[in-house]
Formats: C-alpha cells, structure tokens, sequence
C-alpha cells in the first residue's frame, strides 16, 4: 500500500512540474523572439499590420485581416517565421496557390503548402478517393473511398489548418472549366495531372496568361529519391510524360521551355500493367474510358516517390513566394554531345534531300530518346538488341536518323536508326516495298513506332 501511495506521489508531482514546464514555455514562446533582427510575438505583428508594414492577404480584390495575427496560428507558423523571417512569412500567408490534381503527387504538395501557412487554395480534381489509392495519399482513409478527392482534402484540411481559405472543385480541367479554376490571379499553380492532353493545355494556359506554375512528371514505377530534381521542362530527362508534354507544346503551342518541372532522373522501372476487364482477360482499356484520354491501365507506384515530388513541389513554391532564393542542383549529362552529332546530321541529310529541314520535328533531347529507347544504339536492322553502351558512340560515326515514311515528315514515330549505306538502300524504295519483301522487318519497326506513337500521345 505505501509503494502504491509513493508511486502516485511520484506521478503527481511529475504531472505538476510538466504542467508547469508547459506554462513556462508557453509564456517564453510568447514573447518576442528575435529572428534576422526583427520579433515575431504578438505584439510586433499586431503592430507591422497595424502600421501597414506588412501586405494584408487580398483575395479576388478583397482585403482580408492578416492571419499572422491570430495568436493560435502564429505559434502554429512559428518554426515557420523562424526560418523565412516574419515578413516572408507574410508573404506566403497572403498568398493564393491552386492545386490541381489530388492524387500521390498533389495530396502531399497541398497539404505541406497548408501546413506552411498558405492563405487560400483552390483544390480541384474531378476523381474519387479508391482503396488503392490510399498507398500514396497525404490524407485520406478508408472512411474517404469513394469521396471526391477535392472534398475529402478540404474536409481534413480545415482541422489542420482552419483559418486557410480553402476552396474545393469537383471538376475536370479543360478549356470549358480553365476560367472558373484559373481566374482571380492565382500566386502559383500547381500541375499535378498525369494526362497528357489535360496537362498540355494547363500549361499552355498558365504561359498565355502569365501565371506562375510548376508542372509534376511521371512520379510512378520509380523508387530512388535521390534522383528527383527541379529543372526547366527542357532538361527533364529519362521520362516519357515530360518528354511528350514538351513535344507537344512546343508543337501545338509554340512553347519550348520557360515552365520548370519536378521529374526523375530514374528510368522507369516498369511499363503500365495489362488491363484485364470483369472476365479476367485482357481488354482495350479505352473501352472503359469515363473521360476520354485519361489512363485506364495501372502503372506500379512504390508510394513514397510520389509522396516525395509532392514535399518538393511544396518546397519549392514556398521558397518562390517567400522570396527565398534557393539554387537547385544542375542536371549533368555527359552524353549531349553524342545525340548533337545525330540531330546535326539528321538536318544536314533533310536539307540535302528534301531541300529544308523545316519538317525536323525532334530536338536532341528526343533524338537520345530514339536512339536510347527505340533502338538502342543500333541500327533497325540490327536484330541483337542491347543496351546502350561504349558500342554506340564507337559505330556514331556511321549511324543516321532517316525518315521510315518519306510522305511524313521527321517525327518521332517517323524516325528510324541505320548505318550509311542502309539509309540509302532505304530511302531508294518504298513502304510496299518492304513490306512485301520483308514483312518481318516491317512489323518489328512498325510496333516500334507505335510505341513512340504512344508514349508521346500522338
């Protein structure tokens, strides 16, 4: 009995001390705290708001309280002042971001911008939350399946953060929908679709109103951290979706560059699944399309790598709106110069026979993705298939790119690998030609195309 009354003693008065610890470093963390010279304690923010020092938060023309001087959410951003300083900090609370996209990627990019004291998001995504989908997703339970995802952010969302102006949209993005998700000036957006032609008028729109916005890439069959990167969508490498969203902008709207992009330098380590219908064999995914051109088949996604491009995305536009200037590490590669000397010679051999090379319609980015990808560093008449190596740059000299049908022009479903001599032999006949004396061949270069075809969303 006396053991039992001393241990209840002893939890007592370590229940009366914690208390008091608490009390101590609440009213510690109350006061000022000098970061970069200037406080962050109640009293200061009152004051630089008060004083106009400090921008207030304007939503669609409104002029809103600043929400720095709520006494819960500045000590909820106080890590937060800290590290930006408190009129950077003001600067990313006043700010306005639309996220557009809720899957692994941009569940975990707004829910880290909400956690940084963004002021108002727009949260717009016209899917619903599934039980496979909880391996990657920032929030969501099983409670949520079946939530739309835009509702199901908002509704957790508001207990994270309740003073954020959180707006939700059950919509898919297009040209019909661009005015009512892209209006009222928005600070950054945030393209997290992983649809090509979804993605390629985002960014479009983004450029031709002037909006700032950061594009995510294909985040799935991926599983080094390490590798992912921030750089221009021109760098991007060793990724289909980025590379067709670049060919197509550059093709549809002129656009070659300027948008910057989160990506892995990681070769996809996997292809999508086969889709198989209620029966269990395999079946034409469009058949079961409810929008159409928006991916059926699954593609393997180890969760925490799309978790990660989201932390990065959040990273990097709350550096941006701060102000923060944060260089990010230059992407290396070393084989440039190998995959120049192929484009080079590919315009040289179109002004030589067609008399232009107006209608080369790959850069050297995609000129190393035929080489690498579609033929590996052979010719298209080499049936050894290997991987690209020492091999390559030692035949560079006597490989080419020509066009496999002469009528269309130089694409990248148009573009096959041979040495010199094949190049001429081929140009000098026909399709029917070669289909009819080699029907082997034809089909094996054929599928390859198709390929191209595909990953590239032609």
């Amino acid at each position: 009995m006396e053991e039992k009354v001393k241990v209840l003693a002893i939890i007592g008065a370590g229940a009366v001390l914690g208390s008091a610890a608490t009390l101590a470093i609440s009213k510690l963390l109350s006061n000022p705290l000098p970061i970069n010279n200037q406080s962050i304690g109640k009293e200061y923010i009152s004051e630089a708001v008060n004083s106009n020092e400090l921008p207030r938060s304007k939503y669609n023309g409104m002029t809103t309280p600043n929400l720095l001087t709520d006494e819960v959410v500045s000590e909820q951003l106080t890590r937060n002042m800290q590290f930006f300083g408190l009129e950077a900090q003001q600067k990313i609370t006043a700010s306005y971001v639309v996220v557009i996209g809720l899957g692994g990627v941009g569940s975990h990019a707004a829910s880290m911008l909400l956690r940084s004291g963004v002021g108002r998001l727009l949260l717009v995504d016209f899917d619903q939350v599934t039980v496979s989908s909880l391996n990657r997703h920032a929030v969501a339970t099983r409670e949520d399946v079946g939530t739309p995802k835009a509702l199901c952010l908002k509704k957790h969302f508001q207990s994270i953060f309740p003073e954020c102006h959180i707006d939700a949209k059950v919509i898919l993005y297009d040209s019909s929908s661009e005015e009512e998700i892209l209006s009222g000036h928005p600070d950054f957006v945030l393209d997290c679709i992983d649809n090509i032609d979804t993605k390629v008028a985002l960014l479009a729109a983004c450029v031709r109103r002037g909006l700032k916005v950061l594009s995510a890439t294909g985040a799935g069959v991926r599983a080094d951290p390490t590798r992912i990167r921030v750089a221009d969508l021109r760098e991007s490498t060793n990724d289909p979706l980025s590379r067709a969203v670049r060919h197509r902008l550059r093709k549809d709207h002129g656009i070659d560059g300027g948008i910057p992009v989160v990506f892995s330098l990681e070769k996809p380590k996997a292809k999508l699944l086969p889709f198989k219908g209620p029966s269990g064999d395999e079946e034409n995914p469009s058949d079961y399309q409810i929008v159409p051109g928006f991916r059926v088949r699954i593609i393997p996604v180890l969760g925490t790598i799309p978790a990660i491009f989201g932390q990065v995305m959040a990273s990097y536009v709350a550096t941006q709106l701060a102000g923060l200037q944060v260089q990010m590490e230059p992407v290396v590669n070393f084989d440039t110069d190998h995959y120049r000397i192929l484009h080079q010679r590919l315009i040289e051999h179109e002004e030589l026979l067609y008399g232009t090379s107006m209608q080369v319609e790959v850069d050297v980015e995609e000129v190393m993705y035929i080489a690498k990808e579609l033929w590996h560093g052979r010719s298209a008449r080499d049936l050894s298939i290997k991987d690209v190596g020492r091999a390559m740059w030692r035949s560079v000299n006597e490989l080419m790119l020509v066009r496999w049908d002469q009528t269309k022009p130089a694409s990248v479903s148009n573009l096959i690998l041979l040495r010199f001599k094949e190049a001429d032999e081929h140009e000098s006949r026909s399709l029917e030609d070669i289909k009819e004396e080699e029907p082997e061949f034809f089909a094996r270069v054929t599928s390859v195309l198709k390929r191209a075809e595909s990953e590239f969303g032609f």
